[in-house]
């Protein structure tokens, strides 16, 4: 699928959670090694703050989310099974440079560094434009409990 393609799917047809715990609005990019979302915050976000910013939790969940849109693309698109539950195994060099505005877009990508069995490392960075908000590596866990 091209890009543009990536981005008109419903993306709670790749993931696991469900409104309002959705932290990312489109796929917009994936091949063998990276995938890349984004998210516009807005102010009924369940992580937004009374100041207007994203909680940094949102940010963590956000990456996690955009590894679940490329294992439930793996799944859906290419595998042609159901979306499986995963799990954060743990997160390693986390820096929140700053935390989101409402109205800001966020894109979220991450780098596969290693994948064995069901357990895959990444290297994510969330940007606002050209600004890196956010640098972390994560691994993550799948699991054997399909849904959707």
């Amino acid at each position: 699928m091209t890009d543009s393609e990536l981005s008109r799917i419903d993306v709670l047809t790749l993931l696991p959670q469900c409104p309002p715990f959705v932290m990312i609005d489109r796929l917009t990019h994936f091949d063998e090694t990276v995938t890349t979302t984004q998210l516009t915050v807005r102010a009924d976000n369940l992580f937004t703050e009374a100041d207007g910013h994203l909680n940094p939790c949102a940010l963590v969940e956000n990456i996690a989310q955009t590894c679940a849109a490329r294992m439930g693309y793996i799944n859906r698109y290419i595998y042609r099974q159901r979306v499986r539950l995963g799990y954060i195994g743990g997160i390693k060099n986390l820096q929140v440079l700053r935390t989101p505005r409402v109205g800001e877009l966020l894109t979220t990508s991450v780098e596969v560094l290693q994948e064995v069995m069901r357990l895959t490392l990444v290297n994510a960075t969330v940007r606002v434009g050209d600004e890196v908000i956010v640098t972390a590596e994560m691994k993550i866990a799948l699991s054997d409990i399909e849904v959707k």
